[in-house]
Formats: C-alpha cells, structure tokens, sequence
C-alpha cells in the first residue's frame, strides 16, 4: 500500500526534472503529507495532430473512472495492483491509453508489530522517487457544460509486491520506475496492457531494492519535520 507521500520539490525543479513542455493550472504546493484525494502532480502525455506533448497537470489522488456516478468511489482507488490492474474495469482502461508518472520525494509506510503500527519514510536518497500512475476524466453531470469544474482529473498508483529491504515493513510497494522507462511508460502511441504493466514492475525492481528507510515520528499536520528520523545515528 502507498497511502501517505512526500513531494518536497518545486514545480520547476519537476518540469525540468520531466521536460514538461505545459504546465497546468493550480498545481499543489510541497506537501509532506499527501493523502488520499489530495491534489497531486502527475506527468502525462497527450497526443494531439500526431503531436505528442508532455504535460504536468493537478490530479486528484483517487482514481475515478468515467462510469462512475460518484466522485469517490466506494471501494479506494488511490492505489492499483499491478498483477490485475489490466482486467480490472475500474483501471483496464486507463492503462491502455491514460498512463501518468507520479513525482515523489519519498513516502511513508507502517509497519504492524502486534496492535502497533510503526511508521517509516521510504526513500532514495539524493533522488526522487516516481510512481507508475494511471489517470483518468470524471465529468460531474450535475454542472453545466460551461462550469470550470466540471471535469475532474484523478490518479492512481501501482503497486507490486515488496521486494529487498522494504519488504520487513510491508508487503506490498509502489510501482518504482526507472528513468529509462518513463517514455515507456507514458508513451501515448503505445496500447497499454497487462504485459506493459508487467515490464514495468520487472524495471521497477532494482529500484524498489534500493529504497531506504527510516523510522519516524506519528504522521500528522504537514511539516518538513516529519521525515526526519526518530532516532538519529
């Protein structure tokens, strides 16, 4: 599960990091406590004229699909497995042509020691980490055609099963891609499927087992503080 994360870098530092070519409106601020159906920045590509164009734009962290007669589903959608993720309805469709990489400085995850849950920061050190993400549009039919808010852009993450030191904390982790799989991945000519998903959490791998952690202090308010550790060496 990835249910809190960090973005402490600028929007500039992102669309330099992704040669973003446009940028969207009322992009989120730094944040160390990103939670579900938080506005987040996603990286997409959109294809227009045969023309290609990297965009980072604001997405709600909980992923609606279009059928949905609600903005939040019943069941969470801020999180995807990546094993099914290309014969789920709710995803299927947003992995063949709505891919995203999702920027994170790092996230936090719990580990449970009997009735205990102990929380830790998840990081590379000196680098971002970058979700595979899925995106998907909501219209909400009950505003206007001319109302500003009546498509709403929403998010999701992968996730796959842990692998390296991580896996003492929790079992499951986000989708950690490699920059030499980001085009891949965002590629808007390119038909998602379950085996695209696949190739994702095989490059995704030696990533995953370079992440460090550390433990920290109760996750509330939203403060640089909190990915500091609890008991420093």
């Amino acid at each position: 599960m990835c249910g809190r994360f960090v973005v402490a870098g600028s929007n500039k530092d992102l669309v330099d990091l992704f040669d973003v070519d446009t940028v969207g409106d009322d992009l989120p601020e730094p944040s160390w406590n990103i939670s579900p159906t938080d506005p987040v920045r996603v990286v997409l590509e959109s294809l227009k004229d045969e023309q290609v164009t990297r965009r980072m734009e604001a997405a709600r962290w909980w992923l609606t699909p279009s059928f949905s007669k609600e903005l939040k589903t019943k069941a969470p959608t801020f999180n995807a497995r990546s094993e099914t993720v290309g014969s789920k309805p709710t995803f299927k469709p947003s992995l063949e042509s709505r891919r995203a990489l999702i920027p994170a400085s790092g996230y936090y995850e719990w580990r449970t020691e009997g009735k205990t849950k102990i929380p830790f920061y998840i990081h590379l050190p000196g680098e971002p980490v970058v979700f595979a993400g899925l995106y998907a549009w909501w219209r909400n039919r009950e505003l206007p055609d001319d109302h500003p808010n009546r498509w709403v852009l929403s998010s999701t993450i992968l996730t796959r099963q842990a692998v390296g030191p991580v896996a003492e904390i929790h079992d499951r982790t986000p989708v950690t891609l490699p920059r030499e799989f980001w085009n891949e991945w965002l590629d808007p000519t390119t038909k998602g499927t379950q085996e695209l998903a696949d190739e994702a959490v095989a490059a995704a791998t030696p990533v995953a087992e370079q992440l460090q952690f550390h433990e920290v202090a109760p996750v509330r308010e939203d403060s640089p503080l909190l990915i500091e550790p609890l008991n420093p060496a």
